[in-house]
């Protein structure tokens, strides 16, 4: 399959952002987006790269009725020599086909998407943008467009890439944030569909996550369905927590997302000699860690934020600060590790990261 390309007009195309240190994130799109569609019994088709728009799907849509959607998210970085890398996209294509499994939707050839995805990216590659800690967000998505209203999977899918100039995810940036621990709604149980990455269980998350913004909380942490006992993962990212000597993150049972930069941390620590345990571990045990303070660090990780060092927990009304505070000396170091390696200013010994142009 050929991948067409329409250029966007000099009319058609947009002004690009003259502060970049004013990007926030996710709300400034590029020129360009790639489309294709898949057609039961006759796979993808109609692949293309066109001017961003605006999509047109009929009302009953399976997508909107039946959640059947899927996406993705990791980033393009403009390193200093002005190249363009990507840092392990090629598992997050991987991973959505993970995704595409569980909700019965069609797979994509991954190396023919990794190919669309680079001339996407490289046909915009003006929108990278170049102040430290910016980045151009990828998000590859699938969805139904079957007009059929009943319960079965669709017949019908869109694909699309949409490319957004970003900068930090978090006001906060590098700074510590407060986390409230969640103890009476559910995000995933195992066996549903938290280790897919689906927009229904990101709005299974969004009513906790605005009752924790209006306590004055950046993020929650779940805890599991069957017990409300084990931590699980924050509503952005996966969850790390240092105690002793020991770096533990809960296990991959099925509940939580299966993270590229979940991974990419336990690899790096692994290789530094840490001890590192993907193992269930109780709110009980941590916030006791707390008390005693043999908790050292907490950190998120995730493509948006890469570390998001956890400065205070919130659980049943009482306050546990993290590493006095403030972002311990394990984060600061995985942070610049993971950045480092993704602007290609350290080396990289696995081969995650490639040059594109």
């Amino acid at each position: 399959m050929e991948i067409k390309v329409i250029q966007a007009d000099d009319d058609q195309k947009k002004p690009k952002p003259a502060d970049e240190s004013q990007l926030g994130f996710g709300s400034i799109f590029t020129d360009h987006m790639f489309l294709m569609e898949y057609e039961a019994g006759r796979g993808w088709f109609d692949a293309r790269i066109e001017p961003y728009r605006e999509l047109s799907i009929d009302p009953a849509a399976m997508a909107l009725h039946y959640g059947q959607e899927i996406f993705e998210g990791l980033k393009a970085y403009r390193g200093q020599d002005d190249s363009i890398y990507l840092f392990r996209a090629r598992d997050n294509i991987i991973r959505m086909n993970h995704s595409a499994a569980r909700l019965c939707m069609p797979e994509v050839d991954v190396d023919f998407v990794m190919d669309a995805m680079k001339k996407l990216i490289l046909l915009d590659k003006d929108w990278i943008p170049r102040t430290e800690g910016t980045s151009l967000y990828v998000r590859p998505t699938m969805l139904a467009t079957e007009p059929h209203l009943g319960v079965r999977p669709a017949n019908n899918y869109l694909f699309f890439i949409i490319l957004s100039s970003v900068g930090a995810y978090y006001k906060e940036g590098l700074n510590p944030v407060k986390i409230w621990v969640e103890d009476k709604y559910v995000r995933a149980a195992i066996g549903g569909t938290g280790e897919a990455k689906t927009a229904g269980n990101y709005a299974a998350s969004l009513l906790a996550a605005e009752e924790a913004k209006e306590k004055g909380f950046t993020q929650v942490l779940w805890l599991d369905a069957a017990e409300r006992k084990y931590v699980e993962e924050v509503g952005t990212m996966n969850m790390f927590f240092v105690i002793n000597d020991e770096v533990i993150t809960a296990p991959l049972t099925g509940s939580i997302l299966p993270g590229i930069t979940r991974d990419s941390v336990i690899q790096i620590l692994k290789g530094w000699g840490w001890k590192v345990s993907e193992r269930s571990l109780t709110i009980d045990e941590v916030i006791g860690a707390a008390k005693e303070g043999s908790l050292k660090e907490a950190f998120g990780t995730g493509t948006a934020a890469v570390i998001s060092p956890v400065g205070q927990i919130t659980y049943k009304g009482e306050d546990h600060v993290v590493a006095g505070g403030k972002m311990g000396e394990l984060s600061q170091k995985l942070y610049d590790e993971i950045v480092g390696l993704q602007y290609a200013e350290r080396e990289d010994t696995r081969g995650w990261v490639e040059r594109i142009g």
